[in-house]
């Protein structure tokens, strides 16, 4: 029985690794930031998401937050946090609210992968959609300035490029990692700046830096691409994870640095 538990246990390590990120709970639990869960209507389900407000006197610019493949967790939560504490309300919807069931989101899935799945099957119409009901109840905030920027780390730096053609009141868009459209006609609609952060060790991601270059020139699109030495995929989580060992993991946390400093002076800019 005991060997049987034992087992049972490592086989769970992995799955709920992805959810832990106590390292990144803490640094929540000391923000001095006030955090508000809301549920933001869109169509027949509630997107649940995480806002965070700056403590600053003037209204702010609003950052639009999304998630990896692995949901809405800690270090999702825990950006959205480092930028209202750079000056900018955050919001970072959890995309798989009410997909699990009704009221369920990212951490009621029982493991890393069926997360992963579940992410994967999002109609896209469905994530424009939920993306687009977050937008503006964010823009309409009292202590929002009325400017938007999106921004997407992995799977989510994949949907704050696309999303750029799908919204054209977005100020500025933050592609963490994340590959971009394809055709012509959907970057043709891009009317905002978008500016690219890639590891250097993520060619899977980097292979596709080229088509968008070529399709962002051709448009006339403004499209600025940064790649982080020695950096690999997820660069920004695994370069704040203190537990990262990997053999790129200094890389990462100089790439993270690195791109954050950049990221808060384009911010500053919108």
């Amino acid at each position: 029985m005991h060997r049987f538990l034992l087992a049972l246990l490592v086989a769970l390590l992995p799955a709920a690794s992805v959810f832990a990120q106590d390292w990144a709970k803490a640094r929540l639990e000391k923000s001095p930031r006030h955090h508000e869960e809301v549920k933001i209507k869109q169509g027949e389900r509630d997107v649940q998401s995480f806002v965070v407000f700056p403590e600053v006197k003037d209204k702010a610019t609003a950052v639009l937050v999304i998630h990896e493949i692995f949901g809405l967790t800690d270090w999702v939560r825990s950006v959205a946090d480092q930028l209202a504490e750079a000056g900018y309300i955050a919001i970072a919807p959890d995309l798989l609210s009410d997909m699990g069931g009704k009221g369920h989101s990212t951490a009621d899935f029982s493991d890393r992968n069926s997360v992963m799945k579940a992410i994967r099957d999002l109609p896209p119409d469905q994530i424009t959609a939920d993306l687009n009901a977050v937008a503006k109840y964010v823009a309409a905030l009292p202590a929002c300035n009325g400017k938007l920027v999106v921004c997407g780390f992995c799977w989510g730096g994949g949907q704050s490029f696309r999303y750029a053609t799908n919204n054209k009141d977005i100020k500025a868009a933050f592609v963490f990692y994340g590959t971009g459209p394809n055709e012509e006609n959907e970057i043709a609609r891009i009317t905002c700046p978008v500016y690219g952060f890639y590891g250097e060790n993520d060619n899977r991601v980097n292979a596709t830096i080229p088509k968008s270059e070529e399709l962002m020139k051709k448009a006339e699109k403004k499209y600025e691409p940064v790649t982080y030495t020695g950096a690999g995929h997820g660069f920004m989580r695994a370069g704040e994870d203190p537990a990262g060992s990997e053999p790129n993991h200094e890389a990462n946390k100089k790439a993270r640095d690195d791109a954050w400093k950049r990221w808060k002076e384009l911010l500053k800019k919108v």
